[in-house]
């Protein structure tokens, strides 16, 4: 169902897109593609919404802290926001600090997106089309992006992005949307229990730069490899955690770049019985602790949104990888197809 939402300020209409099925409830913006709610359902049958947002486009466009939204053309961060491609160096916007985050002040999640409903069994769901043209943002190449949100008869949420490109470039494509199991004005998500199939991550500078290469997550506040509540080591005296005021690191997913979707991480609240797997093509996950949520921001519950009252688990490449050749390559060439695929499983 399509709804008018609200209007930018320069009159363009914005929409809302509800899709139902398999017992989950989805409503999306074309406005930065984003989720504006998503709900499903407590042990008792419950429903609540698990995503944090806001009510009105206004609050969207004027104080977003990426709520939900498409990530592009590069999610996380590139150093300085300069990298070098085929001998050739390009400058990118910069949005944080020296640092180009999320692809720039004029990011895929600003983007007003061509929506397409459809069908295909027992599956629904929104094909989001955009095109971002050559030197936007100071990227190289024009951009033509797919992204498919489907809802399956299962309840899963699947997201399919697909991107060409007719120069070479480097694109990461995420989803940023913040979590909270037991809904999105309960409070902290500090006693969601969170497990992630990583063995190692990439450490940061005060920046949250990635410093070079991966480091062992054993013996750190970074081991999720046994499932343990998000709050128990998120105040230990670590360097890391001092930088970010929390997490906001990316894990190196043990199973690496796949060719179909593998679970790497699973979340819980213990006191809906909400759960959520997810599953990825993707070699990375940065996982963000809601630290820079200041009590500013009022979310679609009417509440304040303070630290860690939700929490985001972005499948992707690795932050900073156009200048780390040790990562693996986030470089598109003409001829090519860019295509990874993240996928939410529910459960009570």
């Amino acid at each position: 169902m399509k709804k008018l939402f609200g209007k930018l300020a320069d009159g363009t209409e914005i929409h809302s897109w509800s899709l139902a099925n398999g017992g989950t409830r989805l409503k999306v913006l074309d406005y930065g593609g984003i989720v504006q709610s998503l709900e499903i359902p407590d042990r008792s049958g419950r429903y609540a919404n698990v995503s944090l947002g806001f009510d009105t486009i206004e609050d969207y466009v004027a104080q977003s802290p990426y709520f939900g939204a498409l990530i592009g053309r590069y999610g996380n961060r590139i150093g300085k926001g300069r990298f070098t491609l085929d001998g050739k160096a390009y400058q990118v916007g910069v949005n944080d600090g020296v640092n180009s985050l999320h692809g720039g002040a004029d990011g895929f999640d600003k983007r007003v997106w061509d929506v397409e409903p459809f069908t295909e069994g027992s599956d629904v769901g929104l094909y989001l089309y955009c095109t971002s043209v050559d030197g936007e943002m100071g990227y190289p190449g024009t951009l033509e992006v797919k992204v498919a949100y489907t809802l399956t008869g299962h309840g899963d949420w699947r997201i399919d992005y697909e991107a060409t490109t007719d120069q070479a470039t480097v694109v990461n494509l995420t989803s940023h949307v913040y979590w909270n199991l037991a809904g999105e004005s309960s409070g902290t998500i500090y006693d969601h229990e969170l497990e992630i199939a990583a063995s190692r991550y990439t450490p940061v500078d005060s920046g949250l730069i990635p410093t070079g290469e991966p480091a062992a997550v054993a013996g750190t506040p970074f081991d999720f490899r046994r499932t343990k509540t998000v709050g128990e080591d998120i105040r230990v005296a670590h360097q890391q955690l001092l930088y970010a005021k929390g997490f906001d690191h990316n894990w190196v997913l043990d199973k690496g770049v796949t060719a179909e979707p593998v679970a790497v991480a699973t979340l819980r609240d213990p006191s809906s019985g909400r759960a959520m797997t997810i599953s990825t093509t993707e070699p990375g996950l940065q996982f963000y602790s809601g630290n820079f949520l200041d009590g500013t921001l009022v979310g679609t519950g009417g509440t304040l949104y303070r630290q860690g009252d939700g929490l985001c688990l972005e499948t992707q490449h690795f932050p900073d990888s156009p200048n780390r050749p040790s990562f693996p390559s986030t470089v598109l060439r003409p001829g090519q197809v860019y295509r990874t695929t993240t996928v939410h499983s529910f459960a009570s």
